[in-house]
């Protein structure tokens, strides 16, 4: 009876099953950080019905569909990159938007797919592993959208597609020795890359290194973000009770902050919990990878999985003050709408490759 249900409908159920219970956290945690807004919840649950609406769909188109699909839709996303380095909505220093009237949303979370599908298609073609023409094309896939969404500039956003294609030329094959080789040009670039971050960009680094040295500006948000952690404790204050959270010292606590009024109210046992629910969907992820029935589905599996483990672990690790703040959401926690739908589009393509495995091994 569970496989004909699941057969029927096309997903898998582990992983859908994660996905609600994060879900349902987010809605826990935002109703305290978003001071009882219930306008806001309901906001967020258009959206997530509409994410949930573009995973089924998903989840039934065969993989070798999307494959063929992988290289328009890489296409496409980077003529609206492109539109929106001409004709983009700004909003706070930034001007990443379009507005189509119907919806607005940011093209650059589109790459988030687009970048491992295409690819994921480019190296089914070829024999693995790739030589250095081929990571050389590789890596002009990647560059080329990561390059306008800085320019944006969407710092978080360019690392987030970066990571994803990357991940995808890991899974690839290339040779730890051309990874070594990568890392050390990396550091010895560090230099020129400081040249040509944006001041508000050096800062960010300056508070990670010390964030006292303006606790009243730059680093305001990220000792008040820690205060919330730490004194949540090992069990927390409580729901609707932090302190931190509720008497608004922590700034965009429902977005990109939201996991410091989740480690404030629900302390170091509700976080870990929240990181073993994340660290299934990574490893459920993994385990559709490995069982993929060919070179695309399997890259792709891969890729968006580490992809997923990148997004949690950036934002926890930038509230935290272990990495710098680059604007990165919680994924399925934080409040947002083309972030949210995408996710649940990479959730969708993962139950596709699952469904269909299981239809060609019958």
């Amino acid at each position: 009876m569970g496989d004909t249900l699941q057969n029927l409908l096309r997903v898998d159920f582990p992983l859908l099953g994660a996905i609600a219970l994060l879900s349902a956290l987010g809605f826990l945690i935002l109703y305290s950080a978003a001071d009882e807004n219930m306008a806001l919840l309901m906001r967020q649950g258009v959206r997530l019905g509409a994410g949930l609406i573009v995973l089924i769909v998903l989840s039934r188109i065969p993989p070798d569909r999307l494959s063929l699909w992988s290289p328009w839709i890489y296409g496409a996303g980077l003529i609206l990159l492109l539109w929106v380095l001409f004709a983009g909505e700004s909003g706070n220093g930034a001007q990443r938007w379009l507005d189509l009237g119907v919806i607005r949303f940011q093209p650059s979370e589109v790459m988030k797919l687009a970048v491992p599908m295409v690819l994921a298609w480019y190296f089914s073609e070829k024999s693995l592993p790739p030589g250095i023409k081929q990571l050389g094309v590789a890596a002009a896939i990647v560059a080329a959208p990561a390059v306008p969404i800085a320019i944006q500039p969407d710092l978080g956003t360019a690392l987030l597609v970066c990571a994803a294609g990357l991940f995808v030329i890991f899974f690839a094959g290339i040779s730890w020795r051309l990874i070594l080789i990568h890392g050390v040009l990396t550091a010895a670039a560090a230099p020129l890359l400081w040249h040509f971050m944006h001041d508000y960009q050096r800062i960010r680094v300056l508070t990670l290194l010390d964030p006292e040295r303006d606790p009243l500006g730059s680093g305001y948000h990220i000792i008040q973000s820690k205060i919330a952690i730490g004194s949540g404790g090992v069990y927390g204050k409580g729901w609707l009770n932090g302190s931190q959270s509720q008497l608004d010292f922590i700034p965009e606590r429902s977005t990109d902050f939201i996991f410091s009024v989740f480690g404030e109210e629900f302390g170091f046992l509700g976080a870990l919990g929240l990181m073993i629910v994340y660290g299934f969907v990574v490893l459920r992820g993994l385990y559709i990878a490995c069982r993929a029935p060919d070179t695309y589905s399997r890259l792709l599996a891969g890729g968006l999985s580490m992809s997923f483990f990148v997004y949690f672990f950036v934002n926890i690790g930038m509230v935290s003050g272990v990495l710098p703040v680059v604007g990165v959401p919680l994924p399925l926690i934080s409040y947002g709408g083309t972030s949210l739908v995408t996710l649940m589009a990479a959730f969708g393509i993962l139950m596709s490759i699952q469904s269909h495995r299981r239809l060609l091994t019958r």
